[in-house]
């Protein structure tokens, strides 16, 4: 990869970078801009945008505000329906890098799998910690981000190993058996009051598309058997929002397409080839992820991590990468991203703290400051502006931990 993004001269054949990134060492200046800005739009959530639509039902900008700031409710995607996908996808992105970097510090095969064991346990170890925060038993809860990673982890640090050739086979194979595992499924749905489903949903689809009906397909059956293993109380019936265990499957084909997209940035020796496979590659994936949902082969569902939206937000994340590269790495403009970068540098730490330090963040903020400046814009914007207060905490902590060169790892 020729392009250094902090400031090298990208067409010297002969540049010092040519060899640091055929090395694996060099870092990649959109892959850092990008986890910092799919780890501020996490953060973000805690400005509650989504709320403005309430004071201001009319208004076209607070709806359009809402709708990206929240989760759809079954087919289609928002900007925010994007984060949980960018950062599954850009695991893999990093995985060649990091690959690279191990072989050459002389890491045995042994070694690097029994790394990539111990990282998939503590994802989902972490990711249950977290989510039993606050609650009087340990909450063992499979469908957050970490534990799906976690779950598909060690599969993704095999099949980066091989050719870009196997990985599409495998992403292809993992995205047909999915679908036939629910279009193949005889729809028997129970009860949709029993599993949480008002009888009167909108959502629910009729016809072939009733395969991939919220808590009536063969992901909730497995997780209605799977989830009762752990102790439960009352006993599970279904996930409210309609996510299953089973999203580990195809979210390892989300990983794989950023392997694959990472393989594209390590090994490219031409920055126009690059930008035009990762253009191209996005373009062509959501168009084919749009078309599956639009002509009724396979809806559009995030919340069970269809084929089709494998395929579409897939897309996204490579165009979004080729975007990012483009500017980062190619025009080399990155001084305006600073502020994603230092939250980008710690995402593991920005992940914890969404969860931990909301609440005392607000509470001290409120312990010593009160209500008065935060409602100073009236009752609509006192969230908006106390969360404000919250994420530029938040930001603070992590910039002194970019100043002190901590990065934590896992």
């Amino acid at each position: 990869m020729p392009i250094d993004p902090y400031g090298r001269d990208p067409d010297h054949a002969e540049s010092p970078q040519r060899k640091n990134r055929s090395e694996g060492t060099q870092r990649q200046a959109s892959i850092d801009v990008y986890r910092g800005l799919v780890m501020f739009l996490m953060l973000a959530e805690v400005l509650r945008l989504n709320e403005l639509v309430d004071y201001f039902p009319d208004s076209g900008w607070a709806v359009w505000l809402s709708f990206h700031t929240s989760h759809v409710a079954w087919t289609g995607c928002s900007l925010h329906d994007m984060i949980q996908p960018s950062f599954s996808f850009l695991v893999g992105v990093s995985l060649p890098f990091s690959l690279a970097a191990r072989q050459q510090r002389g890491q045995s095969f042994r070694t690097m799998l029994a790394h990539a064991v111990w990282r998939s346990c503590l994802l989902i170890l972490l990711g249950i910690f977290l989510r039993s925060l606050g609650r009087p038993s340990t909450n063992f809860f499979f469908v957050d981000t970490l534990t799906q990673i976690g779950l598909g982890y060690v599969a993704l640090f095999l099949l980066a190993r091989l050719s870009t050739w196997v990985q599409w086979l495998s992403v292809g194979a993992v995205l047909l058996g999915y679908w036939a595992l629910f279009a193949c499924w005889t729809v028997q749905p129970p009860s949709l009051e029993a599993v949480g489903v008002p009888a009167d949903w909108p959502h629910q689809a009729t016809g072939f598309a009733a395969h991939w009906n919220k808590n009536a397909n063969p992901a909730w059956l497995f997780d209605s058997w799977f989830m009762n293993l752990f102790p439960q109380d009352p006993p599970f019936v279904a996930n409210a929002g309609g996510y299953c265990v089973l999203n580990f499957v195809p979210t390892l084909a989300t990983m794989l397409l950023g392997v694959i997209a990472g393989g594209l940035l390590k090994n490219s020796t031409s920055w126009r080839t690059t930008l035009v496979q990762l253009l191209v590659l996005g373009g062509l994936m959501l168009a084919l992820g749009w078309a599956l949902g639009h002509f009724g082969v396979c809806p559009v569902v995030k919340r069970i991590w269809t084929p089709s939206w494998v395929l579409f937000s897939g897309g996204i994340c490579f165009l979004t990468l080729g975007v990012l590269f483009a500017v980062c790495d190619v025009w080399q403009r990155v001084s305006w991203a600073w502020p994603l970068l230092v939250i980008g540098a710690n995402s593991i730490v920005a992940y914890v703290m969404s969860w931990t330090l909301e609440e005392p963040i607000h509470a001290c903020l409120i312990r010593h400051f009160g209500t008065g400046p935060f409602a100073i814009l009236g009752p609509a914007w006192q969230t908006v502006l106390s969360g404000a207060a919250i994420l530029l905490v938040m930001w603070l902590i992590l910039l002194w931990l970019f100043r002190k060169r901590i990065f934590v790892r896992i």
